[in-house]
């Protein structure tokens, strides 16, 4: 597996591995206003939007050349997208993302509103939970924080 910048022809495998996992794990406890919310957000325009801003997108390239997992840094400091494959989670991919990816952050504090089935797996790479469950356009999230660059 590499780790690698996310290019544009990327784009389509990233979409797909975000909306692949969140239909498996997320979707079912949100609302349709949530559901659409999310499709927007991982949609390839939105994915070739943000890759012109202020975004770090790694992804994990399999063995075959496919995309199985992608993390997103917004700005340095805001973990925007971190999503395995179903069929690949819990093989350490989505730990190697979110290292990787973390070298580059420019703040001391990194955060993330987690998807409530995805609280533990953040828990497990040292994020710590930050208030309370919060609700946005129909997304319902957790804000967690981790202490990076010390």
């Amino acid at each position: 597996m590499i780790i690698r910048e996310m290019n544009e022809n990327d784009i389509e495998g990233v979409s797909h591995v975000c909306l692949d996992a969140f239909f498996d794990s997320v979707a079912g406890l949100l609302s349709d206003e949530g559901i659409a919310t999310f499709a927007a957000i991982a949609s390839p325009d939105a994915f070739a939007n943000r890759m012109k801003v202020d975004n770090r997108i790694l992804v994990a390239e399999g063995d075959n050349g496919e995309i199985v997992g992608v993390v997103e840094l917004k700005e340095g400091r805001h973990i925007a997208m971190l999503f395995v494959t179903p069929s690949q989670q819990k093989c350490g991919i989505g730990r190697r993302l979110l290292e990787t990816v973390l070298i580059y952050a420019r703040s001391e504090t990194v955060t993330v509103s987690a998807s409530l089935p995805s609280v533990p797996a953040y828990q497990k790479y040292g994020f710590k939970v930050q208030g309370e469950v919060r609700e946005l356009s129909g997304l319902v999230y957790q804000s967690m924080e981790i202490k990076v660059n010390q």
